[in-house]
């Protein structure tokens, strides 16, 4: 990395460059030096906000270190959560390591458990009204090959034809599937 414009560079620049040297990181873009300063910043002012707020509420005209500690503690508590027990880890995974993972499909290429384990089963369906003949005998040949399902490309004139009641529920699945 150049060192270029050192004398220039901010002195909280050169505190986080000097802490990335001190941690072995000699190698790294210059805008992080910028990212590590925004992150710093950001947390001071929601740390100094959240310590004002507290000498507030304690009708306390000065922030005192009291106020800080507890921004930083209220912080650290919302920010961070602790990992569980070592031993509600090992029952909640001995629970579920006694179910058996689903048989898989022989076959070539990828193989995948059977579809009702899986996530490509359909997932919506679409409400199409069946269309009612009103006059059967003055059809033409014409009108059975324009449109075989005349869902949404019905004139409104057409629409009022058809009652509200009658709808075909139809899915389709997202992936396609295999012959076995």
């Amino acid at each position: 990395m150049a060192e270029g414009g050192e004398d220039d560079m901010p002195r909280d620049a050169k505190i986080v460059k000097e802490l990335l040297k001190s941690m072995n990181v000699d190698d790294y873009e210059p805008r992080v030096v910028h990212q590590l300063l925004e992150h710093w910043y950001r947390y001071i002012v929601d740390v100094l906000t959240d310590g004002q707020v507290y000498s507030e509420h304690a009708g306390k005209s000065v922030i005192d270190s009291d106020d800080i500690k507890l921004a930083i503690q209220s912080k650290v508590n919302f920010s961070f959560s602790q990992p569980p027990p070592r031993e509600v880890l090992l029952e909640l995974a001995r629970s579920r390591n006694k179910v058996p993972l689903p048989k898989s499909i022989v076959g070539h290429g990828i193989h995948l458990p059977p579809d009702r384990d899986t996530l490509i089963s359909p997932n919506y369906q679409l409400a199409i009204p069946k269309r009612q003949n009103i006059e059967p005998a003055e059809e033409t040949e014409e009108d059975e090959e324009a449109d075989p399902n005349p869902g949404p490309n019905l004139l409104p004139q057409d629409r009022r034809d058809l009652p509200q009641g009658n709808l075909q529920r139809v899915s389709f699945p997202l992936g396609a599937k295999q012959s076995r």
